[in-house]
């Protein structure tokens, strides 16, 4: 028997994947949760075989809760589901130590399938994102642009983002102006979209 935990913050998606899943004879819930910052306790309790992670989640997002478990729990394998099938994504998730990574859209047969494989030890990625990552390259951001660039999301001025990030105004727009050409957008709020809908934030 192979036992799951299911993170997604929508309550009705996460009873579907579960009810889906638990179909398959040898696959069973043994927990699930609606935040990331939920994922690990939970898993320490039930120790399931495979974690099945949204990405987008209030507390931690699927990528940091995967690094989390990855670091603290590296008998639970982690498999992301999520509806946001960004290049971007699949590579951060990848790089955080998720064995796999399928978009909500999957037929159900195919995702107890990607369990089976994870928990096996094996790699499980949409074929299509991952064309995408090997043609779209690495994330070309530097660390402290996609710092500046999730201020910039939420609509704040550069002099605003350097006091939050302990940089001088005109450092602060150097970044953005280099941000803004690795994305080819005018400006920092397309900039900061831009790198958000690659799954590069």
């Amino acid at each position: 028997m192979i036992t799951l935990l299911l993170a997604d913050d929508q309550a009705l998606v996460r009873g579907a994947m579960a009810a889906l899943l638990g179909m398959e004879k040898d696959l069973q819930v043994v927990a699930d949760v609606g935040a990331g910052d939920e994922v690990l306790e939970a898993v320490r309790r039930t120790r399931p075989d495979v974690a099945v992670l949204d990405i987008e989640m209030p507390g931690l997002d699927g990528i940091a809760a995967t690094e989390q478990l990855t670091r603290e729990v590296p008998g639970t394998r982690v498999l992301i589901v999520t509806t946001f099938g960004r290049p971007g994504y699949l590579r951060r998730a990848m790089e955080a130590g998720a064995r796999g990574f399928v978009v909500k859209d999957t037929p159900s047969h195919e995702l107890a399938e990607a369990v089976r494989t994870v928990a096996k030890g094996g790699r499980v990625v949409d074929p299509s994102l991952a064309t995408d990552v090997v043609i779209g390259g690495p994330n070309p951001l530097t660390e402290r642009e996609q710092e500046v660039l999730r201020y910039a999301l939420e609509g704040h001025s550069a002099p605003v983002i350097a006091a939050n990030v302990h940089l001088s105004p005109g450092t602060v727009r150097n970044h953005i102006s280099s941000a803004i050409g690795k994305t080819g957008m005018g400006t920092k709020v397309e900039a900061a979209r831009r790198a958000q809908d690659l799954g590069w934030l």
